[in-house]
């Protein structure tokens, strides 16, 4: 069997992107047979590799005419200045960033690689760059408008029905349509890539879920009618729940899928379950893109000290799911 081809985004890299990518390629034990492709630049792989100490010589793609792909390549995309800005934000590192992401994107659309795996990148560093999005999810939703942003582990699954927004739009979008359109778009793309019987259950918004209207009116109103609709369409689904248990209940419980209302409800417990081992996935894509679930880490970056464990999982969840698509 062909091994499949995954491209990985070098990320920012002033954070850690550029090092828990190497670690993972050097555990190769840790990833199944692929080839591992990384959409980069060359001077930051090597300044990485010298300063991580590690044998490795990642052969360039673009310059290669090997009809049997190494086992990783780079795609060297560049040039970019031989300074480099690490710790902090920063207008070149947020488009050199960008500009390995959206090569990748590219060649997943053209189908000359099957999954892209993204190291984290800077919002700061893209908005210095004048690049106007608020990350990889909210670029990928301006070409595939049914984009969902979910979050895995062995621990705890999490969908966000809104993500990158204010806090006040989040709410002003919890309606009976929109959520219902939300649960069945959900129900299509987890049917697609999760071969098990599965439930949905919903948070609530309100402290106790409301408690029968007596803490808001939303539930009454919007939520419980849209879950009753999606029921109807055979949407395997329940709640509202109360926000304050929902997570709890869900934990370690793989085949539960909690829906989350806004960013921080189902980020905040999902990072205390799974900061080390959970993965970003993003769904209604014709492609898998899956990342880390956590940021550049510009405290530590060219430390030595980061941990590549969340890189290693999205790299093996990413492969997991090619069959699927």
């Amino acid at each position: 069997m062909t091994p499949p081809k995954i491209g990985i985004t070098l990320g920012d890299p002033g954070g850690i992107g550029p090092e828990i990518i190497l670690k993972a390629l050097v555990s190769e034990n840790s990833l199944p047979r692929a080839n591992y492709i990384i959409f980069g630049s060359r001077f930051v792989i090597e300044q990485e590799i010298n300063a991580l100490g590690f044998d490795l010589d990642i052969p360039s793609l673009n310059k290669t005419k090997k009809a049997i792909l190494p086992p990783y390549s780079l795609y060297e995309i560049g040039p970019f200045s031989k300074t480099l800005k690490k710790g902090a934000p920063s207008t070149e590192n947020g488009k050199a960033s960008f500009l390995f992401f959206e090569e990748a994107i590219n060649k997943a659309r053209k189908g000359t690689i099957q999954a892209i795996v993204t190291a984290p990148i800077s919002k700061h560093s893209w908005k210095m760059a004048g690049i106007t999005w608020a990350g990889h999810t909210d670029y990928l939703s301006q070409i595939y408008p049914q984009t969902i942003m979910s979050f895995w582990s062995e621990e705890l699954k999490v969908a966000l029905f809104t993500h990158h927004i204010p806090l006040n739009e989040a709410l002003k979008k919890i309606k009976k349509k929109a959520l219902l359109d939300f649960f069945l778009l959900l129900h299509k793309n987890i049917n697609k890539v999760y071969t098990k019987k599965y439930q949905f259950l919903v948070s609530g918004l309100n402290p106790h879920a409301g408690e029968e209207g007596l803490m808001g009116s939303e539930e009454e109103e919007e939520i419980i009618p849209a879950i009753e609709s999606a029921k109807k369409e055979g949407v395997p689904i329940s709640g509202p729940f109360p926000p304050d248990t929902i997570f709890r209940e869900a934990s370690n419980k793989p085949d539960n899928i909690v829906i989350a209302l806004y960013h921080d409800q189902g980020l905040i417990p999902f990072k205390l379950k799974a900061f080390d081992n959970g993965i970003n996935v993003t769904l209604g894509l014709p492609f898998i893109r899956t990342s880390p679930d956590h940021g550049t880490a510009f405290d530590i970056a060219g430390k030595g000290v980061a941990n590549h464990k969340s890189m290693v999982e999205a790299i093996r969840f990413a492969h997991k799911l090619v069959p699927f698509f």
